[in-house]
């Protein structure tokens, strides 16, 4: 019997080709955009779950209370790691993680570019990055042993044993030699931890000078708690450590006059636990990606899918007006109730399968351009994993029991006689089709509007001036090959009579985030006049302010003509205010035992991405701080032509290193990678709701026409135009199209205001943006009105009064 359901119900799809077409390429695009967009947030929320001990382990991070509020760091002193190690009995493994100085490995003549991270012995106990081959109790053992992901055993010896093999890498003590006593599965693409080799912490750069020293923090702490070990008892027992080592820190925040939190505390230690710190801001090492984004793709995916499934739903009630006399003959032959139900749930269920088939299909599809446009980490492998494939299968049942069940149930409890008549009392008091719709135009208003707002935000943070000229400035990484201040040097001088140059200067920053990927700070405090001032270091080199056409208020810039000029500083106004002197020029600051002379103030500028707030920043010329980027001002006329002269002379001067120069413009536009992808997302989702609401919107006024047939061709007898017959029917519509717009309006301006307070720069929202978006809704929701109105006004009023 069923079968002959399904054959029944698969005939009269074919029959009605136009329906079945409208209904399953709904389906199917709602299907392809709901799985892209869900595979995206599974995948941001499956970050470091991977690992075995996950509910234990823990990153830790200091929390300080200071005269600006609250600051949070994750990097901590050298010696709190031994400290927590040997005093605290609930930590069962803990270890550092920093960035190691080293980056080039050599073995046989080759080099390569190396991601090396200094760790504990610990690591490969806490984390869970299975080892392939080697020694699995104890790889770390030795001050000069280290461990390498499979990837970079490749790299380095092809099909050899990596085990036992020696590599030379290049420290700031020269080139050491390692021995690899192990070989690790490659990271997964959900790891915050990355690395290509491992190496004990005691080769972290400016180890030996920080092993005793509280005050300097330049690495991560993790740990793994022991079972049963709670955080909040954990935290109060590192409180211990805070007051027995951070002696000297706890008496200058008193000396500051600052206010301990409602625990008497002014200084903690705290703990993120690893499966937050991808969304975590405090954590270096995590993406701080808000997960207010991931959640905002989920909701965009349930969005379209729901708009699809009302379609579903009202399509099908439009459709069982053309079939109601052969409802009711089934009824008068004795179908009883669960047939039809059967049967029409029969043609839901094909129609569902054919769409999440070529759903799929279509997604498999749209993956490369996806990719590219709005998520690279994103691969096929994750479409087969096992967990995406049940939410897939549960709500492809969902929706095929909803969106094909409520239309069933409603047109088998139709009186018999009236659907042999051929009339379905599908009155216009139908609440529920009109809640629906209205639903339906509130998500896709939604989106126009949170798309409107943060495409003004973007264009805002595009043009906002920055307090330095971004155009026709190159950034260029220096990279591990050459000291950056030789490179400097070098291009100077090759590019001197170059005309298309026009100034040149280096820094350990970059500004924005170069095509490297990297994005780099430098924060420290010193006691200036028995307190506490904070700053972020920038070491510049001489032209800095000429390329980067950063204003002088006052004093003078580094000079040639003072030698090597190291021996003074600019600041900018933030500083110059926290210093609280009359004459900023006056102020000298200690810094590693020496005196710095502030030899002039600059304007404020944004160094930072606009999330951020104006801070105090001061420069330096100091030989024993590393140059990591050159900058490059060439002439606005020809830029590629000027591009080429400076990798040429790239190549000649630093030949080993690839050129990988961006301009500062593409660079800041890369600092708002995120809100451009969302901009994208919300883009793409509002046409896509639009789309399908409007395919909605579409069956519903062919229902209400097909209701009043014989009302049109009275009233076009009796003398009615066209346009009052399309405003009788559009009338109610656009009615619905207003109260969503009403309701849409407020969840908008709520949902976006939050989003834009992660910006410390930001717009003000707008009346005019919910009007544009009602304007908006409105039109298309009336052109789509009209396609069917107009062709109902134009029929002949004898076909539809002659009926009966």
């Amino acid at each position: 019997m069923f079968s002959n359901y399904i054959k029944i119900a698969w005939r009269n799809l074919w029959k009605h080709k136009t329906f079945s077409v409208i209904v399953v390429f709904g389906m199917a695009i709602a299907f392809a955009a709901s799985l892209l967009l869900s595979v995206t947030a599974y995948h941001e929320l499956s970050y470091d779950q991977f690992h075995q001990n996950k509910e234990r382990i823990f990153q830790l991070y200091t929390e300080s209370q200071s005269p600006r509020g609250v600051e949070k760091s994750s990097t901590l002193a050298v010696p709190l790691t031994p400290a927590l190690k040997s005093e605290l009995v609930d930590i069962k493994h803990i270890t550092r993680w920093g960035s190691s100085g080293g980056e080039i490995g050599r073995y046989n003549g080759k080099e390569l570019n190396l991601s090396i991270r200094s760790v504990d012995p610990d690591f490969l106990s806490l984390f869970t990055f299975p080892i392939s081959a080697g020694d699995k109790k104890a790889p770390l053992r030795e001050l000069n042993d280290i461990v390498i992901t499979k990837h970079a055993a490749n790299r380095f010896f092809d099909k050899e044993e990596a085990v036992g093999k020696t590599i030379d890498i290049k420290t700031p003590k020269g080139w050491q030699s390692f021995r690899v006593t192990a070989v690790t599965e490659d990271f997964p693409e959900n790891s915050s931890l990355t690395f290509d080799v491992l190496s004990r912490f005691e080769h972290f750069s400016g180890y030996d000078e920080r092993k005793d020293a509280w005050d300097s923090e330049n690495h991560e702490v993790f740990v793994e708690l022991r079972e049963g070990v709670t955080t909040a008892a954990f935290e109060k027992q590192m409180q211990s450590i805070v007051k027995k080592y951070y002696v000297q820190r706890l008496e200058d925040l008193k000396r500051d006059g600052v206010r301990p939190d409602r625990e008497g505390t002014l200084m903690r230690l705290r703990t993120i636990p690893i499966t937050d710190i991808h969304f975590n801001e405090i954590s270096n090492t995590g993406a701080g990606v808000s997960i207010f984004y991931t959640y905002l793709l989920l909701s965009i995916s349930l969005f379209i899918i729901f708009i699809a499934c009302v379609n579903f739903v009202n399509l099908s009630l439009a459709r069982s007006f053309t079939r109601s006399k052969e409802i009711g003959i089934r009824k008068v032959m004795g179908a009883l109730r669960w047939q039809l139900i059967s049967q029409f749930w029969g043609e839901a269920f094909i129609v569902s399968v054919l769409a999440l088939a070529a759903g799929v299909l279509i997604a498999w599809l749209l993956l490369p351009f996806y990719k590219q446009v709005f998520y690279p980490s994103l691969s096929v492998e994750m479409l087969r994993s096992p967990l995406l494939i049940i939410y897939i299968l549960a709500a492809f049942a969902l929706i095929t029991l909803i969106a094909g069940g409520y239309p069933a149930w409603l047109v088998s409890k139709f009186n018999t006689i009236q659907t042999v008549k051929g009339k379905l009392p599908v009155g216009k008091s139908n609440r529920l089709r009109n809640s629906l719709m209205v639903v339906q135009f509130v998500l896709s208003s939604l989106l126009i509007i949170c798309t409107l707002i943060v495409w003004q935000q973007l264009d805002y943070l595009r043009n906002k001036p920055l307090g330095y000229n971004k155009q026709q400035v190159l950034s260029i990484p220096v990279g591990p090959d050459m000291e950056g201040q030789t490179v400097l040097n070098l291009l100077r001088n090759k590019l001197a009579a170059e005309p298309k140059i026009l100034s040149i200067t280096g820094t350990d920053m970059n500004m924005g985030r170069g095509r490297d990927g990297s994005s780099t700070t430098s924060m420290m405090g010193f006691g200036y006049k028995e307190r506490t001032v904070t700053t972020h270091w920038l070491r510049v080199d001489y032209d800095f302010l000429k390329t980067m056409d950063v204003r002088l208020l006052n004093g003078r810039d580094f000079d040639r003509s003072y030698g090597l000029d190291s021996g003074g500083v600019l600041i900018n106004e933030t500083m110059a205010k926290q210093l609280g002197e009359k004459d900023p020029l006056s102020a000298v600051l200690n810094l590693d035992g020496g005196q710095l002379k502030v030899l002039g103030v600059v304007k404020d500028y944004h160094f930072k991405s606009l999330h951020q707030e104006l801070a105090p920043l001061t420069m330096v010329i100091r030989p024993n701080w590393p140059l990591t980027y050159i900058f490059i001002r060439v002439q606005p006329e020809n830029l590629p032509a000027s591009v080429a002269v400076v990798e040429k002379a790239w190549k000649e001067v630093n030949p080993k290193t690839p050129y990988r120069g961006s301009f500062l413009d593409e660079n800041t536009d890369r600092s708002y990678q995120r809100e451009t992808r969302m901009s994208r997302i919300f883009m793409s989702g509002a046409v896509l709701a639009i789309l399908i609401s409007c395919m909605g919107l579409f069956a519903i006024a062919l229902l209400a026409i097909l209701q009043r047939t014989k009302e049109i061709g009275i009233r076009k007898v009796l003398g009615a135009s066209v346009p009052q017959i399309v405003g009788l029917v559009s009338k109610d519509f656009m009615l619905l199209v207003m109260i969503a717009i009403v309701i849409a309006s407020p969840i908008a301006w709520f949902t976006m205001h939050k989003w834009l307070q992660s910006f410390y720069y930001r717009i003000d929202i707008a009346w005019w943006v919910f009007a544009l978006a009602g304007v908006m809704a409105l039109v298309i929701a009336f052109i789509t009105l009209s396609m069917q109105s107009i062709k109902a006004a134009l029929r002949n009023p004898v076909k539809s009064l002659r009926s009966e």
